[in-house]
């Protein structure tokens, strides 16, 4: 009997590659070549590391102003070819940079004593349209919160502001921020800056758009199933979710229905340069930071490299691109050569096999609330099949895939469902393998995502390849997404996410920045003449 389902589940997967391959056939020709250009880049400032802006805004080598008015410019130079950007604060942004630049000129405090008070004065931020900023917009993309406006800042970006930075924009979110492209019937669709044919992920998408562009100095993502990582992938940054439970999620939109819903839910720092992610991870968690250890020195000689090429062949996931699995063993072979061969080792886990079925199960939760209520509002229901009957005439305000999406999830297993419990213990039999795996000093190598940046709408034919990025929500563990310098066959950013175990999110992040030295992290989008 086994072995009839494992032949059964072999053909099932040779037919949907199959089918992938005819899809994909069809897309390329559907949007042909590549899409339009974002114009070069041409201010050195837009090409400074956030904290390296801070860093020379102490010493007045720039003024925030000076620094302020470089990403607006910016921003208003690619915005119309990528609709990144749903709303903006230019005008007190600048105020508070000029405000910034007196403080700094006053002498009240040193440059050091500025570090420590204020590491990012006067530097810009944006953040998602699903993260309050007080008296911006906070929709999340759904058309009955159009004309919401946030009463308060969420609080990761009220210790951002305590810390000196500067909102300036909002960026664009899939719908209630529960898809992996970022699209809704209140700002459209968001672009990808190395290819406009290209999707930029969800739902953080318009904050990985914004700094791949080099339109913003750094950001604030949230992820539940992936949406910091699979943005940061797509567009070519870094993005990390942190450990459950450590950066606050108020003020995010819509709020977890449970507390444990609360913990696979994630707030964290993205940005073109590693060295960001820390110093950001550090203010937004506030007095959780002490959790981290984020200041002790990471020796990455004594540490233990893992890696997987892939989940081993989950149901109607994608196979891993070979670009992708070509990237994973250049890391894997300069860890070796770095740190030496017995600190490298390829590992097979089968539970990964099972990764969409184990978020599916482990988001359900006894409130009786799902998709359909986030798509009300948190007032109602909607009536998911009338509005997809009425989508299909032009006359419902939600998108096909938020009405797909809330369709699939009123079919999945049950709170307290024998199915729902099996599941749940294979998360934590997984949780379990993985502790006792990483330890304190290991980390684990593993695909973001089993392609490249698809077309737009591509993702509604392969909807569960989020399962590499959702499965870490789940297990609670932190992860960063790392680009890889050169770009693939394809002329789209290549990457990988970093696992660590519970609070070693050093761990991380030290790898982190060990590839962006080895690779080149981020690269500029071509300018294709």
């Amino acid at each position: 009997m086994a072995q009839s389902a494992s032949v059964g589940q072999a053909i099932g997967g040779y037919i949907f590659a199959i089918l992938q391959t005819c899809i994909r056939f069809v897309f390329r020709l559907i949007y042909g070549q590549k899409g339009e250009s974002v114009p070069p880049i041409t201010d050195a400032i837009l090409l400074e590391p956030a904290t390296s802006l801070a860093r020379k805004i102490r010493s007045q080598e720039l003024s925030s102003v000076q620094v302020l008015e470089s990403f607006i410019r910016r921003i208003k130079e690619v915005n119309p070819i990528l609709n990144c950007v749903v709303d903006e604060r230019y005008d007190q942004a600048l105020k508070e940079a000029a405000e910034a630049d007196a403080l700094v000129k006053s002498g009240q405090y040193n440059a050091e004593e500025l570090e420590k008070q204020k590491p990012f004065l006067g530097v810009p931020i944006t953040t998602k349209d699903c993260i309050s900023v007080k008296g911006m917009l906070h929709t999340a993309g759904l058309f009955e919160r159009r004309d919401v406006r946030a009463a308060r800042d969420a609080d990761a970006m009220a210790l951002m502001r305590k810390a000196g930075a500067i909102p300036i924009a909002l960026t664009n979110v899939s719908e209630v921020c529960m898809w992996w492209e970022s699209n809704n019937t209140v700002h459209g669709r968001t672009r990808n800056a190395y290819d406009t044919n290209r999707i930029v992920g969800g739902s953080s998408g318009g904050e990985g758009c914004i700094q791949s562009a080099a339109a913003s100095a750094c950001g604030l993502g949230s992820d539940i199933g992936g949406s910091i990582r699979m943005p940061a992938f797509f567009n070519g940054i870094f993005g990390h979710k942190p450990s459950k439970l450590v950066v606050s999620n108020v003020g995010q939109f819509p709020a977890p229905f449970s507390a444990e819903q609360n913990s696979f839910l994630g707030l964290g720092p993205m940005s073109r340069f590693a060295e960001d992610l820390r110093p950001m991870l550090k203010i937004m968690a506030g007095e959780k930071a002490a959790l981290l250890n984020l200041d002790e020195n990471v020796d990455l000689t004594k540490m233990k490299f893992f890696y997987q090429e892939s989940d081993g062949g989950g149901r109607l996931v994608s196979a891993v691109d070979p670009d992708l699995r070509e990237a994973m063993n250049r890391v894997a072979q300069h860890l070796r050569e770095k740190f030496g061969n017995q600190k490298v080792e390829r590992i097979q886990l089968p539970h990964f096999r099972q990764s969409a079925a184990i978020w599916f199960a482990n988001m359900r939760d006894d409130s009786g609330h799902g998709f359909a209520y986030q798509l009300g509002n948190l007032n109602h229901d909607i009536n998911t099949y009338l509005e997809l009957f009425k989508w299909f005439f032009g006359a419902s305000k939600h998108t096909f895939i938020g009405l797909s999406t809330a369709i699939m999830d009123s079919a999945q297993c049950k709170h307290g469902s024998p199915k729902y419990d099996h599941l749940v213990r294979k998360r934590n039999e997984l949780r379990a393998e993985l502790q006792s795996l990483l330890g304190d000093n290991g980390v684990l190598i593993y695909p973001t995502h089993p392609t490249v940046a698809p077309y737009h709408n591509e993702p509604i034919t392969r909807p569960i390849n989020f399962a590499y990025t959702g499965i870490v929500n789940v297990l609670g563990f932190p992860a960063t997404a790392v680009p890889l310098g050169k770009l693939g066959s394809e002329g789209l950013p290549l990457g990988v996410q970093i696992i660590a175990n519970f609070n070693q999110d050093r761990l991380c992040l030290a790898v982190a920045e060990e590839l962006e030295r080895a690779f080149g992290g981020w690269a500029k989008p071509e300018v294709r003449l």
